[in-house]
């Protein structure tokens, strides 16, 4: 196991910051609780993924520039989203190129690998599963498409969960299938978007679980729209939020 970092950036994202603020600052109170000293760099933006994801890769490349800039000087940084980790870490180097611009290429390939979605920084750089969590709930768990296909985060996620203190975690069935958000595709493709989705709730309800946690607000939003439609009486949570539980927070 590496040692761990010294200077940690939070990445909150965009859509974190501007409607789910909750989850960052969990992402926070989790990674001090650890005894990670965070920085919140107030000139971060979005990472530009809703341009590239939906074909205007050159509007993407000033938002290249601005991450590359803002987080330079980080050992680590640390985002409470697969999907946005997954920009930064598979789409940059691309843009860079198309940029033609040496200099943001060399910059690129020197912040982008150390830029981690939580649970991998949790359990590659820290080297810990159990976080002090306590969460006495029945919870299911839904890995979303860009952490599982984009950054093979593979089991960290359920690692972290397994550990949580007082937690019923129940498996969901077909858990990979896609929940049918994909940002814009959900309003390109309405239709097959919440057939989808209707397909992904129904087997969450089939486990009996009070709570469906994901590490992408973004995928919870979707899933959490159609819970509400049904009145299923399931809640979504992110996973830095729970792992950010204690007792006695909730005593």
């Amino acid at each position: 196991m590496d040692a761990p970092v010294t200077r940690v950036a939070l990445f909150a994202t965009c859509f974190n910051d501007a409607m789910w603020p909750g989850t960052p600052i969990a992402t926070v109170t989790l990674l001090e609780r650890l005894g990670v000293e965070v920085d919140f760099p107030a000139a971060q933006t979005c990472c530009g993924q809703m341009f590239t994801n939906t074909g205007y890769a050159d509007e993407a490349i000033p938002r290249v520039r601005s991450f590359v800039e803002v987080f330079g000087g980080y050992d680590a940084v640390v985002a409470p989203s697969g999907s946005c980790t997954g920009s930064v870490r598979e789409q940059y180097a691309d843009l860079a190129r198309r940029s033609g611009d040496a200099g943001l290429s060399r910059a690129v390939a020197e912040v982008a690998p150390k830029v981690y979605e939580l649970s991998e920084y949790l359990v590659d750089v820290l080297g810990v599963t159990d976080v002090g969590a306590s969460f006495p709930h029945r919870v299911t768990y839904h890995p979303t498409c860009h952490s599982l296909r984009m950054l093979h985060v593979g089991d960290r996620p359920l690692r972290l969960l397994r550990e949580v203190r007082g937690i019923d975690l129940v498996e969901l069935p077909a858990a990979t299938e896609c929940c049918g958000f994909g940002g814009t595709f959900a309003m390109k493709n309405a239709d097959v978007s919440v057939a989808m989705g209707s397909d992904k709730v129904r087997h969450i309800r089939d486990t009996g679980a009070e709570i469906v946690v994901a590490g992408d607000n973004s995928c919870l939003a979707h899933i959490g729209g159609l819970l509400g439609r049904q009145r299923a009486g399931v809640r979504t949570m992110h996973l830095a939020e729970v792992l950010a539980s204690t007792a006695e927070a909730s005593a």
